[in-house]
């Protein structure tokens, strides 16, 4: 057992040598990734004053109508929120931007420079900040890394287990100590913060393994015995055609009625369009805060006669797929809202001092081995 543990113990170092400063810039980034989404609303300061009195918001097809009018190209989707003061946004391709939905007026464009920073910080953190053909190599390095940090996670639980449980063996390794310096520090911090973010770090480190290789999936569905859908090829990832102009919006404020209507309580919903005139008409309805799977259905309807077409819930789904529809909100920690990305974002920082107090500990470890070195010459 001491011969397994020792094992353990220097191919947990090797690992952590070796990854490390991969690993710091994953989670530095995904330190300052942790509050994008209310960063951003907050600096695009698109808050809506509503009209006094009894003034509506504009029907999806007006909407529509105006936006195809003022641009020259036809919408492929809206979106609407629930909140009084929250803007409409629209959809072309890829491209969007907000709008007042009570006028259909475009609003300005926001917080450029830090939407600007944010995907820099988004680009070092999956790519290491590789663009075009370099994202393919900064994706295999960022994705074995994370491997060998899952690895780190599991095997300093196990390292860290006392061998008696008793408050001479914890109190070094679960709690900090004041006045320590050197080594004694570094030791007790690598393991407080090892201890205390070990199940976060795990979830948000095991679930990243999603994004990098296709076998957890596949592992996910064949757990399951549930047959793993095939992805669609998308042209290389260059823009998607823009969706023609439809005879008219003729319908659709009747067909968004009825969306709305099967989801009480919605939060969001965004009616999107076929590139064919007449086809279904596909509502995406939400109730949570976007980041919840189990608050969210999509709901297809015929665009003539109203007809619902398909109706899809989570409770519709397989057991692999409404799990693997969870592992960008559990990474991020936006399933658990606000107090979730916060631990999210901790252990990340956790995981940028585990760094830090471990390069720390195996310098001063390499340190003392090269003078009993030299001492033994």
């Amino acid at each position: 057992m001491q011969f397994f543990r020792k094992v353990i113990f220097w191919l947990h170092l090797a690992c952590g040598v070796t990854v490390g400063l991969v690993v710091f810039i994953m989670s530095i980034t995904g330190v300052a990734l942790t509050y994008e989404k209310q960063m951003l609303r907050w600096a695009d300061g698109f808050h809506i004053d509503p009209p006094a009195g009894e003034a509506r918001r504009l029907d999806p097809a007006a909407l529509l109508e105006q936006a195809q009018a003022e641009t020259g190209k036809a919408p492929g989707a809206v979106l609407f929120r629930s909140d009084p003061r929250a803007p409409a946004r629209l959809y072309f391709g890829r491209e969007s931007f907000a709008v007042n939905p009570y006028t259909g007026e475009r609003l300005g464009e926001g917080a450029v420079g830090l939407r600007r920073f944010f995907r820099t910080m988004i680009v070092w953190h999956r790519w290491l900040g590789q663009e075009g053909e370099g994202r393919a190599v900064g994706k295999a390095v960022t994705g074995a890394c994370n491997l060998a940090f899952l690895f780190i996670v599991v095997s300093g639980c196990y390292l860290w287990w006392p061998k008696e449980w008793t408050w001479k063996q914890l109190r070094p390794v679960v709690f900090f100590r004041g006045g320590l310096q050197g080594k004694a520090r570094d030791f007790n911090w690598h393991n407080v913060f090892g201890l205390w973010c070990a199940a976060p770090l795990f979830l948000v480190v095991g679930t990243a393994a999603f994004f990098s290789y296709s076998w957890p999936s596949g592992i996910l569905y064949a757990l399951t015995g549930e047959e793993k859908p095939r992805s669609s090829a998308r042209g290389g990832g260059g823009s998607r055609e823009k969706p023609a102009a439809p005879a008219s919006f003729a319908g659709l404020n009747d067909l968004w009625e009825k969306a709305a209507a099967s989801a009480p309580g919605w939060k969001s919903i965004t009616l999107r369009l076929s590139e064919k005139p007449g086809a279904p008409v596909t509502f995406s309805l939400d109730r949570g805060n976007g980041a919840r799977p189990d608050l969210r259905s999509t709901l297809t309807l015929d665009r003539k006669s109203g007809a619902v077409v398909r109706l899809e819930t989570p409770a519709d789904i397989g057991a692999a797929r409404n799990a693997r529809s969870w592992i960008r909100w559990l990474h991020t920690g936006e399933a658990g809202g606000f107090a979730g990305q916060t631990l999210a974002g901790a252990a990340s920082l956790a995981a940028c001092l585990l760094v830090y107090t471990g390069w720390m500990l195996s310098w001063r470890r390499f340190r003392a081995w090269r003078e009993r070195t030299r001492r033994k010459i």
